[in-house]
C-alpha cells in the first residue's frame, strides 16, 4: 500500500510543482524514488515529529502542499498539538501520512500499535480523515487527498495488502466503496482490515446469508446515505477496523443510527477499550482481538 501511495504521490507532483514531502527520518527505501526526482522539495526533519508538522503548516501557509510522512503514532499522536494548532486551526494543505495503522509493527508493541488514530484526527475539526482497504482505494485517496484543500490525515498499511478491486469508478471523498449488496447483514469497514472483512462476508455468505458489503475509505466526512440505507434494510449492520471501537468507524456509525432510528443491530468489532499488551505479526493479533475474518464471521452468525 505505501508503494501505491508514493507511486501516486510521484505522478500529482510531476504535475504540480507545490506537492513537497517531509519525513521523520525514515522510509528511505520507499521515499527515495520522490527525493531523487525533486530534491528541492524533499526534506527530512529528523526523528522530531513535532517540528516536522510545524515546518509543513508554515509552507503550506506560504503555498505549498506538503505531505509529512512517518509511521504507526510518530506523525499523529507525538504531534497532536502542532496538528491541532498549526495546521487544522488554520486549514492549512498539510496532508499527514501514517504507514502502519493498526497492527502492521506488531512485534514491535503497542507504542507501535496505531489504535486511536482514527479517532484522535477524526474528532478535530478540519481535518478530513481516510482509511483506505486496499491498492486501488490508497491510489484513489492519494490523488483525492492531494487535490482536496485542507488539512488531511491519511492512514494505510504497510505492503503486501490484496488487491480487492480491479478499479473504481468515480470515486469521491466521503462516499463508501461498495463491494456487494444484500438484505440480511451489512459488513461496513475501513482502512486495511478489508481484506479480513470481505473473507468473513464469504463465510456468511456460505452459510446461505444475504451479505451486502462496504468499505470507507474516507471517515470523515461520513458516507451516512449508505449507513442509513442499509440500517433500513438489514437486520445487522457490522463495523470492522483494526482500531480502538471508541472513536472509529463504529462509533461514528452508531452516531448515525442513534441520530436516524432504525430497526438494524449494531456490531461493533475492533480493540474493546484496550491496549494491545501482547506482541505479534499482524495475523495473530487480529485473532488474539477478535477481528479475524472466522471470528468476524462467527460473532455476526450468532447474533443473526
Amino acid at each position: 500500500m505505501r508503494n501505491a501511495f508514493i507511486k501516486t504521490l510521484i505522478e500529482s507532483a510531476r504535475k504540480d510543482d507545490s506537492i513537497c514531502l517531509v519525513v521523520g527520518d525514515l522510509g528511505y527505501g520507499v521515499v527515495e524514488p520522490f527525493k531523487e526526482e525533486f530534491p528541492n522539495r524533499f526534506i527530512n526533519a529528523g526523528i522530531a515529529e513535532q517540528n516536522m508538522t510545524g515546518m509543513a503548516a508554515g509552507m503550506a501557509l506560504e503555498g505549498k502542499k506538503v505531505v509529512t510522512y512517518s509511521i504507526g503514532n510518530f506523525p499523529t499522536m507525538r504531534c497532536l498539538e502542532q496538528i491541532r494548532n498549526d495546521c487544522a486551526y488554520h486549514n492549512a494543505n498539510v496532508k499527514i501520512v501514517c504507514i502502519g495503522g493498526g497492527f502492521v509493527y506488531g512485534p514491535l508493541g503497542m507504542t507501535h500499535h496505531a489504535t486511536e488514530d482514527l479517532a484522535i484526527t477524526r474528532a478535530l475539526p478540519n481535518v478530513t480523515v481516510f482509511a483506505p482497504g486496499d491498492l486501488v482505494e490508497a491510489e484513489e485517496v492519494t490523488k483525492a487527498m492531494l487535490e482536496h484543500e485542507g488539512t488531511c490525515y491519511l492512514r494505510l498499511g504497510r505492503g503486501g495488502e490484496k488487491r480487492i478491486h480491479e478499479k473504481i469508478e468515480n470515486f469521491e471523498v466521503g462516499k463508501a466503496v461498495r463491494i456487494c449488496d444484500g438484505t440480511d447483514i451489512a459488513i461496513f469497514s475501513t482502512g486495511a482490515i478489508l481484506d479480513a472483512a470481505q473473507d468473513a462476508a464469504k463465510l456468511l455468505k456460505d452459510k446461505g446469508l444475504s451479505v451486502a458489503q462496504c468499505s470507507f475509505p474516507t471517515l470523515k466526512p461520513l458516507d451516512k446515505e449508505t449507513i442509513l440505507e442499509y440500517a433500513n434494510k438489514c437486520k445487522i449492520i457490522a463495523t470492522v477496523e483494526e482500531h480502538n471501537i471508541i472513536g472509529g468507524l463504529g462509533s461514528a456509525v452508531a452516531e448515525v443510527m442513534a441520530e436516524n432510528p432504525s430497526n438494524a443491530k449494531l456490531i461493533r468489532f475492533g480493540l474493546n477499550e484496550t491496549y494491545t499488551s501482547i506482541v505479534g505479526k499482524q495475523d495473530y493479533l487480529r485473532e488474539q482481538y477478535g477481528i479475524s475474518a472466522e471470528k468476524i464471521a462467527q460473532r455476526i452468525e450468532e447474533h443473526f
